[in-house]
């Protein structure tokens, strides 16, 4: 297995509804910050080099990654900060590993997809 945490539909559901809210203002956040010309991924966080080299960030990216931070403690993937695309790990019944999907803009979780295929593999949750 991959991960150590698994939802059952039940748990991610209600976890989703919780996590919404972060996940649209990671949208935002995002949009903004590319707003700025400040790309996320090239800059070093973590190592303490901030934007231009003057050692800090954007309010909007110290924002971002406690966002991160909470959504991943929780043990779901983070798979698009710019559409606000989530997984949650998931046990089939026949033991298969595989992701509960769920989109920003989507109302609840109505897709899986197996690890291996990714987002253009998604199927109906009902397919599951």
């Amino acid at each position: 297995m991959l991960h150590d945490k698994h939802f059952s539909l039940n748990e991610a559901s209600r976890l989703l509804e919780n996590v919404k809210p972060l996940v649209e203002e990671m949208v935002e956040l995002k949009g903004k910050l590319d707003d700025m010309g400040y790309d996320v991924f090239r800059h070093q966080y973590f190592g303490g080099l901030g934007q231009n080299g003057t050692g800090e960030f954007p309010q909007e990216m110290e924002r971002l990654v406690e966002i991160v931070k909470e959504i991943a403690s929780k043990g779901i993937i983070i798979k698009g900060l710019d559409e606000g695309l989530i997984d949650f790990p998931h046990i089939c019944s026949n033991g298969e590993e595989v992701y509960l999907c769920w989109k920003s803009g989507e109302d609840t979780i109505n897709f899986w997809h197996s690890i291996p295929d990714g987002f253009a593999g998604r199927k109906n949750i009902e397919e599951l």
